[in-house]
C-alpha cells in the first residue's frame, strides 16, 4: 500500500529546512548521551535525520510529485520509530550542531508523526493518555493524594494570590523531598502564594507532548490556565524543568492567546528573593557541591545562572562544575520519556553523572529536576560509587 500521508504534515517550514540542512558531519555524536551508553549508530541523530529525509523524498520529492508517492518499507518505519523514541530529547546534539538544527524541538514532532501513523509511542508510553484522563497524572496515582504525603502542615496556602505554585506530577508522586523543599522556601520568603486544589492541578501536558500524543493537550492547558486566572495569579512558579518548558514555549499556542501570568522557574524566583533581601540564608554549609543542569532548564529555557546564584548565596559553600555544564550539560538519562522503555540506558547515563561527581570530590550532587532526582537516585542503587543527592530547594529549605 502506498503512503498517501505526507511526512511533513507535523513539521513547520523551518523544521523541513532543518532536516534538509543536516550534513551528516557527525559532530553531534560527541555529545549524544544515547551514543555514550549504546554506541549504536542506528539510533544516532544524523541517522534519524537521514532516514526521515528519505521518507520525505518518497512522499514529497520530485519523483513522488510526478509519479505519485512511493511505498515506504514498514521495517524502516519501525526501526526509525525505535530510534526516535530511544532518544532522551536532551538537545545536546542540536546545541552542538554546526548548522543549528534545534533538535530538542524537532524530535518530538517526528514522534508525533509516528503516532499519527500508528507506530508510536513505544511500550508504557502508550498508557500515558489513559492514565492522565483517569487520574490527572501520568502515574495514574489518586488525584486527591497529590499533596497529602509531603505538604508541610505549617505552610499556609492563600485562596487567591499574585503568586501560584505548581508542584507537577513527577515532583508530587516521585520526588517528594523536592516539592516539599519548594513550598518551605516559598513560605520562608513570606509572600502569600496559592495553589490549585489537588484534583485540579492536573498534568501540564509535557509527557503527552514529548511522546507525540497531543489529543488531550488543549483540555489540560485550558483547565490549568483558567484555574490560575480565577485565582488572580500573575506569576506561576514551578520547579520541574519539563513543566516550565512546555508552559513557556507551548502553553500560549495551545491555549490560543497570551497567558495571563508569567512563568518562572523556582530558582529564578528564589534568586530574586535573595537579592531583594526577602530570603536570607544564615546557616553555613562547609561542603563542596556540584550542580547538574537539567536539559530542559538550561538548553530548554536558558535558566543557567540563577541556580548557581542561589547556591553561591549559601555561606561556606564551594560550588563545583561538571566538565560539561550549562548549555553543554550531559543528560542524566531520564528525559524524553525514554526512561519508561529504555531503563538500562537511563541507569547507565545516571551513573555517568554520579561517577563524575565523585571524581570531582563533591560532597553532594545537587539536582533541580524531579525526573533527574528520581532516576539518578535509582541509578545509585547497587552502584560502586556513592554520593549524597539533594535537590536545590531541599538543600535551601534546610538552611533557612
Amino acid at each position: 500500500m502506498k503512503n498517501k500521508r505526507s511526512f511533513t504534515t507535523e513539521l513547520s517550514a523551518h523544521q523541513i529546512l532543518e532536516i534538509d540542512a543536516c550534513t551528516q558531519c557527525g559532530e553531534c555524536l560527541k555529545h549524544c548521551p544515547v551514543q555514550d551508553v549504546t554506541g549504536n549508530p542506528a539510533v544516532s541523530p544524523p541517522e534519524k535525520i537521514r532516514m526521515f529525509r528519505e521518507f520525505i523524498r518518497a512522499t514529497d520529492g520530485l519523483k513522488a510529485r510526478l509519479f505519485g508517492p512511493a511505498e515506504v518499507d514498514q521495517k524502516l518505519l519501525q526501526d526509525f520509530t525505535k530510534a526516535v523514541y530511544e532518544c532522551t530529547t536532551c538537545g545536546a546534539c542540536g546545541q552542538n550542531c554546526p548548522v543549528g538544527i534545534f533538535t530538542q524541538r524537532l524530535w518530538p514532532m517526528l514522534r508525533k508523526e509516528m503516532v499519527k501513523r500508528g507506530l508510536g509511542p513505544i511500550g508504557a508510553q502508550a498508557e500515558t493518555p489513559a492514565a492522565i484522563k483517569n487520574s490527572g497524572n501520568p502515574y495514574n496515582k489518586p488525584a486527591g493524594e497529590r499533596y497529602k504525603p509531603w505538604f508541610p502542615e505549617q505552610v499556609k496556602v492563600a485562596d487567591r494570590s499574585d503568586i501560584a505554585y505548581y508542584a507537577g506530577c513527577t515532583g508530587a508522586y516521585e520526588a517528594q523531598p523536592m516539592v516539599k523543599g519548594d513550598v518551605l522556601v516559598l513560605n520562608a520568603i513570606g509572600e502569600p502564594f496559592t495553589m490549585l486544589p489537588p484534583e485540579e492541578e492536573v498534568c501540564c501536558g509535557f509527557p503527552l507532548f514529548i511522546t507525540g500524543q497531543h489529543d488531550l493537550l488543549k483540555d489540560l492547558v485550558t483547565r490549568l490556565v483558567k484555574g490560575y486566572k480565577a485565582k488572580g495569579v500573575r506569576k506561576l512558579v514551578c520547579s520541574c524543568p519539563c513543566c516550565v518548558n512546555i508552559m513557556t514555549r507551548d502553553w500560549p499556542a495551545i491555549y490560543g492567546e497570551a497567558l495571563p501570568f508569567k512563568i518562572r522557574h523556582i530558582t529564578q524566583h528564589v534568586s530574586e528573593a535573595i537579592k531583594n533581601g526577602k530570603l536570607q540564608l544564615r546557616n553555613k554549609l562547609s561542603e563542596s557541591v556540584i550542580y547538574h543542569d537539567p536539559c530542559y532548564l538550561s538548553r530548554g529555557v536558558g535558566v543557567i545562572e540563577e541556580p548557581r546564584e542561589v547556591l553561591r548565596s549559601i555561606p561556606g559553600i564551594t560550588v563545583l562544575e561538571f566538565e560539561r555544564h550549562g548549555l553543554n550539560s550531559r543528560c542524566c538519562g531520564s528525559g524524553g520519556a525514554a526512561r519508561k522503555v529504555y531503563h538500562e540506558n537511563a541507569i547507565a547515563m545516571g551513573r555517568q553523572t554520579i561517577d563524575e561527581a565523585v571524581a570531582k570530590k563533591a560532597d553532594r550532587l545537587i539536582l533541580a529536576c524531579p525526573a533527574c532526582y528520581a532516576k539518578v537516585n535509582e541509578a545509585m542503587q547497587g552502584h560502586k560509587n556513592q554520593i549524597r543527592i539533594t535537590d536545590i530547594m531541599e538543600l535551601v529549605s534546610g538552611l533557612i
